[in-house]
């Protein structure tokens, strides 16, 4: 039997809507998983399987077929494991299915059956708000990232046990607020501004960056309170417009920086990179997830000419 559940893909900030589709026939007991999957797809099986039969559940004795579509985009992440789940259970009538029209589905499965909060949820439901998608089912451990876009109808759920119950008697799902002045935050203290002493001409330069976004190269004799002042130019940053916070949260969010104590922020970020920092560590490297440093463009060098040419 042929079955269908949506969820997400995403590469750094890319996000594709992925159908996963299953489907269970006579013949020798096997799982493949087609459609490019990454190692951590692949491994999806065992965890599956075991999450499945932990749950008090059947996984079929039969030859099961999982498809990631659209097949020509890469897939990543842990996050296939509850849509893949999902299919495999619709595909053997053990859940029902009629909750989970035009829902999508996102959470990495332990071996008991436990759902475990992923990487990069609010990217995903907000790309998938963008294509027409209200519902979704996420892990509890994503709540807080959840909130942050308004006007979703999600279920938070903590097992998979749990999940095939609540399909079963009809889910209740919990519509998201959005950004409100309660679930902002600032990054971390940030040094005064007003605490520079002397210094006019450099705090006239300081002021017209901040307010204009201008690079700044300040040139002094050591100990002249260069480095002193730079510290203190995110005090005087303009704030994150919202479309700015929610990038900068996605961000955090795709990289797994984003906590479960922390929304979304008004304070620019400020990053003060040390000079013996490489290419690659500065602006990142490979085809994944962005550098930590690459997440703000308000980087701060300290005795620029100490950092070798390559990385200027």
């Amino acid at each position: 039997m042929l079955s269908k559940v949506v969820t997400a893909s995403i590469i750094g900030l890319h996000v594709v809507k992925i159908d996963v589709e299953v489907d269970t026939a006579n013949g020798l007991p096997a799982v493949n998983i087609v459609g490019l999957p990454d190692a951590a797809v692949k491994e999806s099986r065992d965890r599956v399987r075991a999450a499945i039969d932990n749950s008090d559940m059947e996984f079929p004795m039969q030859r099961v077929t999982v498809n990631l579509a659209p097949a020509d985009s890469r897939k990543e992440g842990t996050h296939f494991d509850l849509p893949i789940a999902m299919a495999v259970l619709l595909s053997t009538e053990q859940a029902n299915g009629d909750a989970l029209q035009n829902t999508v589905v996102i959470g990495e499965l332990s071996l008991d059956g436990t759902i475990m909060g992923v990487s990069g949820v609010l990217p995903m439901i907000m790309e998938l708000k963008s294509q027409g998608y209200k519902r979704m089912i996420i892990p509890w451990d994503n709540y807080d990232e959840a909130m942050l876009v308004e006007g979703i109808q999600c279920y938070f759920v903590t097992h998979l046990k749990e999940l095939v119950s609540e399909l079963e008697k009809g889910i209740q799902f919990e519509t998201t607020k959005g950004i409100t002045a309660e679930n902002s935050y600032e990054t971390e203290p940030i040094e005064d501004f007003s605490e520079l002493n002397g210094q006019e001409s450099l705090k006239r330069a300081m002021e017209i960056v901040a307010a204009g976004s201008h690079n700044l190269l300040i040139v002094g004799p050591p100990g002249s309170g260069k480095t002193m002042a730079a510290r203190r130019l995110p005090g005087i940053l303009p704030e994150l417009s919202f479309e700015e916070s929610m990038e900068v949260a996605s961000i955090y969010s795709a990289a797994g920086l984003l906590k479960n104590d922390i929304k979304t922020m008004r304070k620019r970020p400020f990053r003060a990179p040390h000079h013996t920092a490489s290419t690659v560590s500065l602006t990142g490297g490979g085809s994944g997830l962005l550098s930590r440093k690459r997440i703000t463009k308000n980087e701060f060098f300290s005795v620029k000419s100490l950092f070798i040419p390559r990385s200027s």
